[in-house]
């Protein structure tokens, strides 16, 4: 491949990123599908004629890629969406899950462009939240990409019925259908992180104080009333500060001590958290990522596999 023509694809590879991330619900079948979609372009440009733009081109690649990808895979889902809320007090956190059956995490820098106006940015980071990703894998594949082309990225119906190869008759039919199962899988919206506002500066800096306290008093005030916490790859997830809590004084109190290290992720503030370690210093157990209503937090999302997660986020593996 030309220097040029690596350059100008490269180009695409964060909103290509993002659009693979919302199509399959992880961060790395997303690096996988990107990268198969950037060798099947340079294996084939010299064969591309020009009859549609490159960007339109690379998401023709893309969609297929993600498409064959997801006939092969199983729907990705949250704990929230295995079974009802359990008990604080268990001793027991119940079954474990393999990563391929989870919705995970990705950092913003992965798929939101360098550059973007401030107006885009809290769009790009609305599609990209949790609830939202995990909304999608209710979607058959076809609509899912439907939705996220015309809905997200602003495709024409023309446009994405192009790409698909269907009619405008069925691209509009595909979308009124997933608008239908969308409207019944999203929770609420919750709160746009806003990294510069005052108030969830304050709200994350109160939550950063208690839990590193271990003050579970004042952790319940910010929990919102409806609170859960989940611990992919663990099956069980709590409702309520008074489960949290109880969670958090009985079978996780290994907690107690840990740090807390600032990130972002699915543009929601995000913490790798460190656990005492026996033999010294801080090690890496769980990537946090919070999300917020009503000035509250409304959901602790703990997940565990720091071995893939922390390189990911670029999060040392200990803090010394």
């Amino acid at each position: 491949m030309s220097e040029a023509i690596e350059t100008q694809l490269e180009r695409f590879r964060p909103e290509l990123t993002g659009y693979c991330y919302r199509m399959m619900g992880s961060a790395f079948e997303a690096e996988d599908a990107v990268q198969e979609t950037l060798i099947r372009a340079w294996r084939g440009h010299d064969s591309f004629e020009g009859r549609s733009s490159l960007r339109s081109w690379l998401y023709r690649i893309a969609t297929n890629v993600c498409l064959t990808m997801a006939d092969a895979a199983q729907r990705r889902v949250r704990p929230m969406d295995l079974g009802p809320a359990g008990s604080g007090h268990a001793t027991d956190p119940g079954a474990i899950h393999p990563e391929q059956i989870w919705v995970g995490p990705i950092p913003d820098e992965k798929v939101l462009p360098e550059g973007s106006d401030p107006a885009r940015l809290i769009a790009e980071r609305e599609s990209i939240r949790l609830a939202f990703v995990a909304a999608l894998q209710h979607l058959p594949a076809r609509q899912r990409a439907v939705l996220i082309l015309r809905e997200v990225l602003a495709w024409s119906a023309q446009e994405t019925a192009d790409l698909l190869g269907t009619s405008v008759a069925g691209i509009n039919s595909a979308l009124q259908r997933a608008r239908a199962t969308l409207a019944a899988a999203t929770p609420s919206a919750g709160d746009a992180y806003q990294p510069l506002d005052a108030g969830q500066r304050e709200l994350l800096g109160r939550y950063v104080k208690a839990f590193e306290a271990y003050d579970l008093s004042a952790l319940t005030t910010l929990l919102h009333e409806d609170a859960t916490l989940s611990m992919p790859p663990l099956a069980l997830w709590l409702r309520g500060p008074e489960h949290i809590t109880a969670w958090m004084a009985g079978t996780g109190i290994g907690c107690r001590g840990s740090r807390l290290f600032p990130t972002i992720a699915n543009g929601l503030p995000a913490f790798g958290q460190y656990r005492p370690d026996p033999d010294g210093g801080h090690a890496s157990w769980a990537l946090i990522v919070l999300e917020i209503a009503d000035g509250r937090i409304a959901s602790v999302n703990s997940f565990l596999d720091t071995a893939r997660l922390f390189p990911l986020f670029g999060l040392p593996e200990r803090l010394t």
